[in-house]
């Protein structure tokens, strides 16, 4: 869905006019009429206060232009309910609400992240406990939160 469409609808389900969005975002409700005929796309800054103030994270405000994926974990971030928020409660779309809460990290290090999901995780090719570990390490080791902790695992 293009972005025009999702702030129409952003803004029918909330039940207001042109003028009361544009007054919520702090900008014209020529803007808004813009934004809503295609004309123009809300600025980034916009595009956070359009975030904040109506739930939605910015990923979903483009039509959702990539797939995001939890750089902690790996999981695929595919509602906005899924994704971790800053304490003021703007959207940080590159981890799960699992892996960052409330402004902190749950996994630090690698190693209870890694006793999860091997604890936690189907195993349906029944490997060894050594292997899935490995398998796991491998896959974290490529995402850009474990790119910086380099520490090796047991």
């Amino acid at each position: 869905m293009q972005t025009a469409n999702i702030l129409k609808r952003l803004r029918e389900q909330h039940h207001l006019t042109q003028e009361q969005m544009a007054q919520r975002v702090q900008v014209t409700r020529q803007a808004v009429s813009r934004w809503e005929n295609g004309e123009t796309q809300p600025n980034t800054e916009t595009l956070k206060i359009l975030s904040r103030e109506f739930q939605v994270s910015i990923n979903t405000l483009l039509g959702s232009p990539r797939q995001l994926v939890c750089q902690c974990c790996g999981m695929p971030l595919q509602e906005d309910a899924w994704i971790s928020r800053e304490p003021d409660g703007s959207y940080r779309e590159d981890y799960c609400k699992w892996c960052y809460a409330a402004g902190k990290f749950t996994y630090p290090e690698k190693e209870p992240l890694l006793d999860y999901l091997v604890a936690h995780m189907p195993n349906p090719h029944q490997l060894d406990e050594a292997t899935r570990r490995a398998q796991f390490d491998e896959y974290l080791s490529q995402l850009e939160h474990w790119k910086y902790h380099r520490r090796p695992s047991r």
